[in-house]
């Protein structure tokens, strides 16, 4: 079952390129362990970010989550529909 996590972040516009260069790391750390990581800014916000994180599964999720300075707090995991 795959897993998801998200962060909500309002960046200053001065600390935007230093944001989005952690965020550049993010998306390879994920992509090493196996993972995704997205990063969308609000259309009418600037600054105003939604992170996302996604994982085949939760245990591979946790492992990335674990090996980073600040991850997620909260994680989900897909429901089967079938």
């Amino acid at each position: 079952m795959r897993a998801l996590s998200m962060r909500h972040t309002v960046v200053p516009s001065a600390e935007r390129s230093a944001f989005r260069a952690r965020a550049r790391e993010a998306k390879s750390h994920y992509k090493d362990a196996g993972c995704n990581y997205w990063l969308f800014e609000e259309s009418d916000l600037p600054g105003a970010y939604v992170e996302f994180f996604e994982g085949p599964d939760k245990d591979m999720l946790e492992k990335a989550h674990s090996s980073t300075k600040y991850p997620p707090s909260r994680l989900y995991v897909e429901v089967d529909l079938t």
